[in-house]
């Protein structure tokens, strides 16, 4: 992944963590994966209430990071507090078939929001996270028609397509479907969030794929190579 030096100036100590998932072999559920999915349940619960998580760090790093790009986090929530909140009010996660499902997992354990696209869908050249130009568009999963990006929003584009709005929305176009068979995951940091926990989320979004939708992970790319602040 390779970063746009004023998105480095903007946001010192933003990384990611990148790697491929590959050889997955995807179905609609997977008995095991319930199984986790009801243990990760238990220990949000048991984690947090509803009325602390947009004071816990971890969420209050992405909800600060949102404010910078004109996001509000009230409104539009980081994906893992989303899902954490989901859980919180007793509600279904969404079940999509066993990629999505492990990854979503792991983002809701971790806290760390989690990016995931077809590999085979990209150009097999660097990511590059920067801030989106003037007039450039975005559809994306979910979305009925394309959105009007604004100038201080951070994207990350493949080739000079955008695949995601970071760290929150990822492309339809890219998207992990049960055809898939190649996952470039991305686990997403912001200033605030601590380089090795956002490498752990990689390591544990990797781990879950392999038990249980068959894939082999790479070792994962921590970028940028170096820290702006140290």
């Amino acid at each position: 992944m390779k970063f746009s030096e004023d998105v480095r100036a903007a946001f010192p100590g933003i990384c990611v963590a990148v790697g491929d998932i590959r050889s997955v072999s995807l179905a609609e559920e997977n008995p095991a994966l319930e199984t986790l999915k009801a243990s990760v349940i238990r220990e949000i619960t048991a984690r947090y209430t509803l009325g602390q998580v947009k004071d816990e760090p971890i969420f209050r790093a992405y909800r600060d990071f949102f404010w910078s790009v004109g996001v509000d986090p009230t409104k539009t929530r980081p994906a893992s507090e989303a899902l954490v909140r989901r859980v919180l009010a007793g509600k279904p996660l969404p079940s999509i078939n066993t990629a999505v499902d492990a990854y979503n997992l792991a983002s809701l354990s971790s806290g760390i929001p989690i990016a995931a696209f077809d590999a085979d869908m990209l150009s097999g050249g660097d990511l590059l996270l920067r801030f989106a130009k003037g007039g450039e568009t975005f559809l994306g999963i979910g979305m009925k028609n394309p959105v009007l990006l604004r100038e201080n929003q951070v994207v990350m584009a493949d080739a000079g397509r955008i695949i995601a709005i970071y760290p929150y929305r990822d492309s339809d176009a890219t998207k992990v479907t049960p055809a898939t068979r190649n996952i470039l995951i991305v686990t997403c940091g912001v200033p605030g969030i601590a380089r090795e926990t956002v490498l752990e989320a990689y390591l544990l979004c990797a781990r879950y794929l392999g038990e249980y939708a068959g894939g082999m992970a790479s070792a994962a790319e921590l970028s940028p190579a170096e820290n702006p602040e140290g």
